[in-house]
């Protein structure tokens, strides 16, 4: 169907502009005389397709409208959405709650949004007055009316008194503290009813939101990590996520100006950050942790749950969310109420929802079920954990950090590459489900780099639960061939840098410990066969992996108190990747031209050399080193040690 087309394409129009949709929110609809077409809930307009609309029969929906439900809220609520899903055709999605809504208007298209600049005004305390200056009777304005049956009701009841006095339905309807509909026969007509809107409210304000970046100070490292773990629990690790900017800067640098946005105005900020918020104007790293354990025990006391949001003067925005997508929904909801709060101002100032009101979405049923579907779910053995892997734009770093992110975990690229690094951690974000990938440029071997890595870390997911040290480089060449030149820059990558990147990880991992008497964090080095047993012609690299065994174990024996576990993966051959494999300067090229493998005389020749050296007869992979990697995470009793992944080439004596 040509309409169903237009209705897919208007909505991903307006679901993919975050001026009108956030967080997946808003519905859209179709309708001829005998079916509905409605967004599913689950679904987001920026992504939806056909697939993503629930179809309803319209002669059972309008059922609904005519039917005597019981008084009792819990009850009429539930018998509402027995009726909704028995109209339902297509029985394997579930209709948006607002279905009836969309029904009552004979509008063949109805697109329902919570533009900012309409809340800016739906969500301000002269909002009837000014609505009716600014659209006079050409938008049926509704105060607010708790969102579910009584709210299709008392819209219908409106609808219908509008069209008795006009002669024909209101094409726009506002409703307080909640958003607007616009229906009309073409996605055409909509668009442009849409754009006067949005036109007039602008034109109408005499303050704008400030913009801009602002610095996120580099102390979250000493504070962030801490705050993770006392919002953490014994069922799972919370993801952080720290955002500043101007806006955010104006309203955290008071309690006079954080009272603005102490309270929820929609039902969506409620459904995703709740209606608590904590904020702290302490000063000083100390004062900071102290004020922060105190207000989120007593929090947990009170509501039992972690808050979502936590405000820090002079830091930002603290998301606190059970994964890194529910961080993301977080933080972007958060500042929409920041923006709503700032332009409220030029129509009277922000205008809360109730308590009462507050109470009754947070506990409706239609609205946990919505919380729960945009959570999202990992189901791995590193689930929610942050792990950084240098090296990782491509070769074993690669390997490893998208079988870290299959099981769950958050991952952060850190390497040179910029190029490189972005596209992977744009494919291992394909893969995630409610976890995700960063990239972060990173010089291993540089201390300030290594520094800002970690900040980048924190801001991004609020802490660091495993450092995998894989960055590693090799010059082969017996002792007439290495210069100094290459002898140094071995060493100084496999070996200095694997004590600069301990050194910067060790001090989260501690802070982190220290809130949390449960925890355990990994430093974990991919060391190498080389590590076990000299290598000819190849002693700069072998030397420096043999240097980071011991390491490894002195390491281990230093942090074993704070409990971080510093162990060592040594892998054998990966043949397939560029480090063996690269035609232009892999190791196989390399190690011809060294001479290494007598008689050798192609690239082929010193392949089925190495390859008959391994019992097993197989090279060494990403998958089989990863293996290894999550059982040194999974145990609690293992750390100082040097585990091999070769194939029986290399075995401990």
């Amino acid at each position: 169907m040509n309409e169903i087309k237009q209705l897919i394409r208007i909505s991903q129009f307006y679901g993919s502009d975050s001026r009108y949709v956030i967080a997946g929110g808003g519905n859209t609809s179709y309708k001829n005389a005998d079916k509905l077409w409605v967004k599913a809930s689950g679904h987001a307009l920026a992504t939806i397709t056909e697939e993503g609309f629930a179809v309803l029969d319209r002669n059972k929906l309008n059922v609904i409208s005519q039917k005597q439900y019981p008084a009792d809220t819990a009850a009429r609520e539930e018998e509402v959405k027995n009726d909704l899903a028995a109209a339902c055709i297509t029985k394997d999605r579930r209709p948006s709650v607002e279905t009836s809504l969309h029904n009552a208007l004979s509008a063949s298209f109805i697109v329902h949004l919570h533009p900012t600049l309409v809340n800016g005004l739906m969500c301000a305390q002269d909002v009837e007055q000014v609505t009716k200056k600014l659209f006079g009777d050409e938008a049926l304005y509704i105060p607010y009316i708790d969102p579910g049956y009584i709210l299709f009701k008392e819209v219908e009841r409106r609808i219908r008194e509008y069209t008795q006095a006009h002669g024909h339905e209101p094409a726009i309807i506002l409703l307080q503290n909640h958003g607007i509909f616009v229906g009309a026969e073409s996605t055409e007509k909509i668009q442009a009813i849409y754009d006067e809107v949005l036109g007039k409210i602008e034109k109408a304000l005499t303050k704008t939101a400030p913009v801009g970046e602002a610095d996120i100070c580099a102390c979250t490292q000493e504070i962030i990590p801490a705050i993770r773990m006392m919002a953490s629990s014994k069922e799972g690790l919370k993801t952080l996520k720290v955002i500043n900017n101007e806006l955010i800067s104006y309203f955290i640098e008071s309690k006079e100006r954080f009272a603005k946005i102490s309270k929820p105005f929609s039902p969506d900020i409620i459904v995703y950050c709740k209606s608590n918020y904590i904020y702290i104007d302490s000063e000083g790293t100390e004062a900071i942790l102290e004020t922060a354990r105190k207000e989120i025990e007593a929090y947990k006391a009170k509501y039992g749950y972690a808050p979502k949001v936590i405000l820090i003067k002079g830091i930002g925005l603290v998301a606190v969310g059970d994964n890194a997508a529910g961080c993301n929904i977080i933080a972007e909801v958060y500042q929409d109420m920041m923006k709503i709060a700032y332009l409220a101002q030029s129509f009277g100032g922000e205008h809360p929802m109730t308590q009462t009101q507050i109470d009754f979405i947070d506990n409706w049923e239609v609205e946990n079920y919505r919380r729960k579907v945009s959570a999202g779910a990992t189901a791995g053995r590193v689930e929610n954990k942050t792990i950084i892997v240098t090296g990782a734009a491509q070769g074993f770093g690669e390997g490893i950090a998208r079988c870290l992110i299959q099981q769950g975990a958050n991952i952060v690229v850190a390497d040179l590459n910029e190029a490189v690094g972005a596209k992977t951690a744009e494919n291992l974000n394909a893969l995630a489900k409610s976890n995700r990938a960063i990239f972060v440029k990173t010089n291993v071997a540089d201390t300030a780099s290594l520094r800002e890595l970690i900040h980048k870390t924190v801001c991004a997911f609020g802490g660091l639960d495993v450092f995998i040290s894989n960055a590693g480089v090799l010059r082969a060449g017996g002792l007439e061939e290495m210069t100094p030149e290459n002898f140094e820059f071995v060493t100084k990558i496999n070996y200095n840098a694997y004590f600069y990147c301990a050194q910067a990880a060790s001090r989260v991992m501690k802070l982190q410990n220290k809130y949390c008497e449960e925890n355990y964090c990994d430093i974990i080095q991919i060391n190498s066969k080389s590590g076990l047993r000299g290598s000819k012609a190849n002693f700069a690299y072998a030397g420096g992996k043999f240097g980071g065994i011991g390491l490894t174990q002195s390491f281990a024996l230093e942090l074993a108190p704070f409990r971080i576990k510093v162990n060592a993966v040594c892998p054998g051959n990966f043949y397939e990747g560029p480090l063996w494999s690269n035609p232009e300067n892999g190791l196989f090229l390399q190690y011809l031209h060294a001479g290494k493998v007598p008689g050798a005389k192609t690239v082929e020749d010193v392949r089925a050399f190495y390859m008959a050296q391994v019992p097993m007869r197989k090279g060494t992979g990403p998958e089989d080193v990863t293996k290894a990697v999550l059982y040194l995470i999974d145990q609690t009793c293992e750390t100082g040690q040097a585990l091999p992944v070769t194939g029986g080439q290399v075995m401990l004596s």
